[in-house]
């Protein structure tokens, strides 16, 4: 008869009549192999040691976006906000035309008035210029800002053309502006001529002061409020319109209220073009 060898009696015994116990394995290796792995859910307040490097921020901690940026439409909120003033790369237009403007606003602020008298009336877009040099005179009286750069109409223009540019590119920014800015101009001194013609207006219409940037903005303005969400197009697009139609109203001065009017409407009316094929923001 073969006698087998005792597993237990090769093994040196450490205490005297004290049973060896077997090793026991480490307790997170035991919760491992109890609990079948779980993902990390939103809520989830357990973090994986394993795989978690830091733990997540709450979305209630997280720097909230400026209201603007978002309004806007700038990517990153308040992290990008600086995209809501034209640049160089991103918007050449918007860039290059404020630093004429601020240039043109230079000249006159320190040249004399006498100087400047004659600078506006050879920039004024009256009939009688535009019966002379349409081209010339519709091209220079863009490049003057009535009041200056410290004016509700530069800081529009700042923000809307930027904004229109980066939506839409640097041609389509530019022919809205110049198409609200030709066609305003045209709509609101033909009727002058025609009614110098008549004998209704006296001969001295035909040399009214007319420049300023004015109706571009205005149709810029309608033009990016069709690109805007709709809870943001629609207070801006009637809260614009309402300033416009109470001065208007008010009838300081009517050609160039009309005009504003006038040239909103052809922003509006370039939604269509806008929308379709537009290139991704910048």
């Amino acid at each position: 008869m073969e006698r087998t060898a005792d597993p237990d009696a090769a093994a040196p015994r450490l205490v005297d009549g004290v049973p060896r116990q077997r090793p026991r394995p480490a307790p997170l290796a035991v919760a491992a192999a109890r609990e079948p792995a779980r993902q990390d859910t939103p809520g989830d307040l357990t973090v994986n040691p394993a795989s978690a490097t830091a733990p997540a921020v709450p979305a209630s901690r997280a720097r909230p976006a400026s209201a603007l940026a978002v309004a806007w439409g700038v990517r990153g909120g308040g992290q990008r906000a600086w995209r809501l003033l034209p640049s160089p790369g991103g918007t050449p237009f918007t860039f290059w035309y404020a630093a004429v403007l601020v240039g043109t606003s230079l000249v006159a602020r320190y040249a004399t008035p006498s100087v400047m008298d004659v600078l506006y009336r050879s920039s004024s877009t009256d009939v009688a210029h535009l019966v002379r040099a349409p081209l010339a005179v519709l091209v220079a009286s863009a490049l003057w800002v009535a009041g200056g750069v410290l004016t509700a109409y530069s800081l529009c223009f700042l923000l809307v053309l930027t904004a229109l540019e980066r939506r839409t590119g640097a041609l389509r920014a530019a022919g809205v502006f110049l198409l609200g800015h030709v066609f305003a101009t045209l709509a609101t001194e033909v009727p002058v001529g025609l009614a110098v013609l008549a004998g209704r207006l006296p001969d001295g219409a035909l040399h009214r002061l007319d420049y300023g940037i004015s109706f571009g903005v205005a149709a810029s303005v309608g033009a990016l409020c069709g690109l805007l969400r709709p809870w943001v197009r629609w207070p801006v697009l009637a809260a614009f319109a309402g300033m416009l139609l109470e001065d208007l109203v008010a009838f300081t001065d009517p050609m160039t209220s009309a005009g504003h009017l006038i040239s909103l409407a052809v922003g509006v009316a370039c939604w269509p073009v806008l929308r379709r094929g537009r290139p991704a923001p910048r």
